[in-house]
């Protein structure tokens, strides 16, 4: 029996199906959140210890991606660690291909149609966010209020998509898609770009093929462009990232054309396959769409993985690294997108410390070079990563501001607070050094003249600091106790050099081998390097109260 079309209220329709559908991508989101939460440091360590080869980036994008419930996310966080460089491009090939398995797994929940215990869940959920004032409660009741959103969201757009089955231009539509497959790939690709969440396109999918709306065949390829479509996230990603970033996201997009491409032209016998399965399994509709879509991004993924190196090679190849000076095209790989998951951002606040520390050293070489070489390029080139010291300092400090207005536990709100203080010594190292060439250029011009003892001393002087720096900067990217210590001994070790040179400066003073002008200056010298080993031996206790 087909509905008059006067009998269906379609603004009712539309207002059902949207408000689910903004409770669904709210429900999700709120559910991976809480998810995030509960994993903390674990996270992190699965992400630094277990992508060492790409097959264990596999599992791992797989683990991931069920605790966000986003394979959106997981690529975002993804790039972010390609960006920051703490991951190369075939480890991060190898997660994106475990994200796009792991995805299925909300498909596989929802399949499992437990709507009519939404709002008990979600009750409980409330419950335990409002009512009870321990952390860990109050986070799974996050979670519990998430999961059973979610039901109620597919409830009501469910409801509100009923009423299609009766309209015969509905069914035609169905039937054209059923013909022609390129469009129901189009179509599944453009609601999951315009959506953003390929688990919401997908769900959607689900009810219509529930509500027998949808013939299996035509269903298919729109699940394949759902897949297609959830890429778009991972490219608007990396706008302004820099190009390992890039090319990460073109390998995710051809991973999820190619298995598309392969699809498309065996649909016929893999939608028997499906319909085989379905009638093996007794699944239901849902279960079945769940069950589809869980099938082709292994298969895809088995397909593929022996040609990670080939994608490695096409996505190099297609996105050329712009040859430009390493410091001046430096980009802060810092992702507004990981602020949610505060466990990565601050991986990459760590690592953007170790690059900033990296530059401090680099000026600290440099300017201790301009005293001995007099060469002017050199002020210049100080003075140039001088800037971009302060621009990283801005930008970190920036986001661990934006950090700590989010939801994490007591060990993160205590490991910004150490980045701050740890940000703050890294930038005074920095000034330290350009004040090194300052006063340098001051002597220049004032043709100050240094005896050649002192030059020895303030060789002996950089050698001591610069292992500091070296020292403390490997202390802080490994957490290790040994080299922080380390580092206390060499500032010893500096403290007592730098009483012998004061001692011999006073004796070159009093014999009258040494201009009193140029003595001051060497003064002033002198204590730049003492004050940047105390900034250095700041850093080197934070390592050892922190094991940051």
């Amino acid at each position: 029996m087909e509905m008059a079309l006067s009998t269906i209220n379609f603004q009712q329709m539309a207002f059902t199906f949207l408000g689910g559908l903004g409770l669904f991508l709210f429900c999700i989101k709120y559910m991976g959140d809480g998810l995030q939460i509960a994993a903390g440091d674990r996270l992190k360590y699965i992400l630094d210890k277990y992508t060492t080869s790409p097959f264990l980036g596999v599992l791992v994008g797989i683990f991931v991606t069920a605790l966000i419930q986003s394979s959106s996310g997981t690529s975002v966080i993804t790039i972010g660690l390609v960006g920051a460089g703490l991951l190369t491009l075939r480890q991060a090939i190898g997660i994106i291909m475990g994200a796009n398995i792991g995805t299925t797994i909300t498909t596989f929940i929802i399949g499992f149609n437990i709507s009519k215990y939404a709002l008990p869940i979600l009750f409980v959920g409330a419950f335990c966010l409002f009512f009870v004032k321990i952390e860990k409660v109050n986070n799974i009741g996050r979670i519990l209020f998430g999961f059973g959103g979610v039901f109620f969201s597919l409830t009501l757009m469910s409801g509100a998509m009923a009423p299609l089955k009766y309209l015969p231009e509905f069914k035609n539509v169905m039937v054209s898609l059923s013909k022609s497959p390129i469009l129901g790939v189009f179509i599944g690709t453009t609601v999951t770009v315009m959506v953003q969440a390929s688990s919401a396109t997908i769900s959607v999918l689900q009810n219509i093929y529930q509500e027998g709306l949808i013939p299996l065949k035509a269903g298919l390829p729109v699940l394949f462009g759902d897949n297609i479509g959830t890429t778009i996230t991972a490219i608007i990603a990396v706008i302004g990232s820099n190009t390992s970033a890039k090319r990460l996201a073109a390998s995710h997009v051809m991973f999820n054309v190619i298995g598309t491409l392969i699809f498309l032209i065996f649909l016929s016998p893999f939608a028997m396959f499906i319909a085989k399965m379905e009638q093996i399994l007794h699944l239901n509709p849902k279960m079945t769409i769940a069950f589809a879509h869980g099938s082709f991004n292994i298969f895809t993924t088995v397909l593929l993985f022996p040609f990670i190196g080939v994608l490695e090679f096409l996505v190099v190849k297609l996105i050329r690294e712009k040859k430009e000076d390493e410091d001046e095209a430096y980009k802060t790989g810092l992702d507004m997108a990981l602020i949610t998951a505060p466990v990565i951002a601050l991986g990459q606040v760590k690592q953007e410390l170790l690059t900033m520390s990296g530059f401090a050293l680099k000026n600290f070489k440099n300017s201790v070079s301009f005293f001995f070489d007099r060469d002017e390029k050199m002020f210049g080139i100080v003075e140039k990563r001088e800037e971009k010291i302060n621009t990283v300092d801005q930008e970190i400090t920036k986001y661990l501001a934006l950090l700590s207005k989010q939801d994490f536990g007591e060990k993160e709100g205590e490991e910004i607070a150490t980045y701050l203080d740890l940000c703050r010594d890294i930038e005074r190292i920095g000034d330290h050094a350009h004040g090194i060439v300052k006063d340098v250029k001051y002597g220049i011009s004032k043709k100050f003249k240094f005896s050649d003892a002192a030059y020895e001393e303030i060789k002996e002087l950089e050698e001591i600091v610069e292992n500091m720096i070296e020292t403390a900067t490997a202390a802080l990217k490994e957490s290790s106790v040994d080299k922080a210590v380390e580092v206390i001994d060499l500032h010893n070790k500096e403290r007592e050099k730098e009483k012998k040179i004061r001692k011999s400066h006073i004796k070159r003073l009093s014999e009258q081998s040494c201009e009193i002008k140029a003595g001051l200056s060497f003064v002033d010298l002198v204590l730049h390097f003492t004050r940047i080993a105390d900034h250095t031996r700041n850093i080197a206790e934070k390592v050892l109260e922190n094991r940051v």
